[in-house]
C-alpha cells in the first residue's frame, strides 16, 4: 500500500512539474516493485509498462546521471522475463542500459548492474545469447562492488549452481546468511535470505 501510495504522488510530482528527474526515475523504481511483487499478472504487466515508460522519461531529462538507465534497463529485464506482452523489450535493450550505468557509476547501487548483466545471461535462452558461464563472470565482477548485495550474491549461486559449482554456490549462499542486514532494506534481505535457504535445500538435496 506504501508503494501504491508513494507512485499515486511521484506520478503528481511529475505533472507538475516534467522536469523532475528524481521523481521520473524513482516512479519507475516503484513501479518495479509493484510489479515484482504483485500476484495480478494485469497490474504487473501494467506496472512494467509504466516503468518504462518514467525510465524513459529519466533517461531523457538525465542522461548522464546512473540512476534513469538502471530502474529502465531493470523494467525492461523484468518485462522480458515475466511479461505476457511480447516486444517490450530485448536482451539487447536490457544491455544497452546496464552498460551505460557501468559507464556512469560502475558500482552503483552495490554492483547491481552487473547483477542485472549476469540474470540476462542466466534466464535468456541460449538462442538469444543466454550463457550460464557469461552470467557467472558478469556477477562475479560486481563483487569488487557488492559484499552487502545479498541479491548479488543469490543470483550468483545460482548462477554456479547452473555451471555445476555447488561448493561456490555454498559460499555465496553463507554469505547472505551471515550478513548484518541494511535496516533500509529489510525485506529485501529477508527475500533473498529465503530465496538462498531454498537453493541451498536444493543443491543438497540434488534438486
Amino acid at each position: 500500500m506504501q508503494l501504491r501510495r508513494g507512485i499515486v504522488s511521484l506520478r503528481q510530482a511529475l505533472t507538475k512539474d516534467p522536469g523532475n528527474y528524481d521523481a521520473a526515475w524513482k516512479l519507475s523504481k516503484f513501479n518495479y516493485y509493484i510489479a515484482t511483487h504483485t500476484d495480478d499478472s494485469n497490474e504487473r504487466d501494467t506496472a512494467f509498462k509504466a516503468g518504462i515508460d518514467a525510465g524513459k522519461t529519466a533517461v531523457q531529462l538525465q542522461n548522464e546521471k546512473p540512476d534513469g538507465h538502471f530502474w529502465l534497463g531493470a523494467n525492461y529485464g523484468g518485462a522480458a522475463e515475466h511479461s505476457a506482452i511480447q516486444g517490450l523489450a530485448t536482451v539487447s535493450d536490457i544491455q544497452n542500459e546496464m552498460q551505460t550505468v557501468l559507464r556512469l557509476d560502475e558500482g552503483y547501487q552495490n554492483g547491481s548492474a552487473y547483477m542485472v548483466l549476469g540474470l540476462v545471461y542466466l534466464n535468456a535462452p541460449s538462442i538469444v545469447g543466454g550463457d550460464p558461464k557469461k552470467a557467472v563472470e558478469e556477477m562475479e565482477k560486481g563483487l569488487r562492488f557488492g559484499e552487502p548485495n545479498a541479491f548479488l550474491h543469490l543470483h550468483l549461486a545460482e548462477a554456479y549452481k547452473k555451471v555445476g559449482r555447488n561448493d561456490d554456490a555454498r559460499k555465496e549462499i553463507k554469505k547472505i546468511q551471515s550478513m548484518t542486514p541494511d535496516p533500509n532494506y529489510q525485506p529485501e534481505y529477508k527475500e533473498a535470505s529465503a530465496a538462498a535457504q531454498k537453493l541451498l535445500d536444493q543443491i543438497d538435496h540434488g534438486g
